[in-house]
């Protein structure tokens, strides 16, 4: 019989706060009262506030951060758009599954796993769209299979320079509320995420916000669509309603989040992200194992894709982690099945969780077979921690 609690440390569903949790534990309520303005006006707002925009409109969809890319499509494209998007791991070619589905006409940017979105050849092809046919861009700013994170601010640059008006849709599913972003600086048009995430949430809520030249586009998009349909979101959330049944429990842990994160401060949760992801990296780099993504400049501070050695089976170092030690790692998907397992360290996370995940996943490789130096990537990583320029006291808030 095993004690104790379990650990996720997978890139999401990430760990709920207490607190957050307590937020939810609320009765039923009446989604049509005349007060249910209360709860939901101040989150259009201070989501906006996440998102780095005034002038952007916010929108919660009852789904998931996939429910959202297809709301940002349907709501702004028409059939047979052509689109450009770069395809670099798991979470892109769903995107890019997505699209072709909905019948556009994808220019796809093959790059390795392990890359990040490949801006020269993005800039490339705007420049060589003489007839402005493409009419997106999408751009995933953190790809949770791969521990990368892309430029998204790059990647506007290229459209300015290109003078090309196509809109810019970024994923930002694994980023927001973790790596900084930026959605009226980079002039981002439609922004997604969840609420399983950043947002330190269960399952269960997507998250977009929408510039004023995407809401100009979706009045005369012809693709179908009813429950994602932007007009009908925009007429009742004015005055914080919602077309159908809202997740209203939700709501009230999205309440209890943004005031965490506004405790803390934006850029300071962002710094803690850095900050905790870099110990880590150098806990990983002390077992003499690579990191997925190609160069020190793509990782993402929310998630580790770390490559096993050759002779071993990433799955067994999950199956051990799992069954003897009651811990939860993200697993390799597609190609990087059985060579690769995530570390996620990102929403409500300190440097003692970061210590354990270390330890964990040492005596997990270890018993796999993995010839590493017990203690080697948590010594590392503790030297990391202690050093006092870069403690920080924005940590007590993800201590609460």
């Amino acid at each position: 019989m095993q004690t104790g609690f379990s650990h996720l440390f997978i890139p999401g569903p990430t760990n709920v706060p207490e607190t957050v949790r307590q937020a939810m534990n609320v009765p039923m309520q009446d989604m049509r009262a005349p007060d249910f303005g209360d709860l939901t006006l101040g989150l259009f707002r201070d989501m906006k506030s996440v998102f780095r925009t005034e002038t952007g409109t916010v929108m919660f969809f009852p789904g998931s951060g996939t429910g959202c890319w297809e709301a940002a499509i349907t709501n702004t494209l028409n059939p047979g758009d052509k689109v450009l998007m770069a395809r670099f791991g798991q979470f892109s070619s769903l995107w890019v599954e997505m699209a072709q589905r909905l019948g556009l006409e994808v220019d796809v940017i093959d790059v390795p796993w392990g890359a990040g979105t490949p801006v020269k050849e993005i800039s490339r092809h705007l420049g060589n769209d003489s007839k402005d046919e493409i009419k997106a861009v999408f751009v995933t700013h953190n790809e949770t299979a791969t521990g990368v994170t892309s430029d998204v601010a790059a990647v506007r640059r290229a459209l300015d320079e290109s003078f090309h008006d196509a809109l810019l849709f970024v994923d930002g599913v694994s980023s927001v509320a973790s790596i900084d972003f930026r959605m009226d600086e980079w002039r981002v048009d439609l922004i997604v995420t969840g609420s399983q995430k950043g947002l330190m949430l269960p399952a269960g809520l997507g998250v977009l916000g929408i510039s004023e030249k995407a809401l100009d586009a979706a009045k005369t998009s012809t693709m179908r669509r009813a429950y994602f349909e932007f007009s009908d979101m925009l007429k009742l959330n004015a005055d914080g309603y919602f077309p159908y049944t809202p997740p209203t429990q939700l709501f009230h842990g999205l309440r209890r989040s943004l005031d965490r994160i506004a405790e803390e401060g934006l850029d300071n949760v962002i710094a803690r992200h850095h900050r905790l992801a870099e110990g880590v990296r150098r806990g990983i780099a002390a077992w003499g194992l690579p990191l997925v993504a190609e160069h020190h400049t793509l990782y993402s501070d929310t998630v580790s894709a770390i490559r096993v050695p050759q002779e071993i089976d990433a799955r067994d170092v999950l199956r051990i982690a799992y069954e003897d030690f009651k811990t939860s790692f993200g697993s390799g998907l597609g190609p990087l099945q059985g060579k690769a397992f995530r570390i996620g360290h990102l929403g409500d996370l300190n440097e003692g969780m970061c210590l354990t995940a270390l330890s964990i996943a040492e005596m997990a490789l270890y018993r796999a077979g993995v010839a590493l130096q017990l203690g080697s990537g948590v010594g590392a990583a503790q030297a990391w921690y202690a050093n006092a320029d870069v403690a920080r006291p924005s940590l007590r808030v993800a201590a609460e």
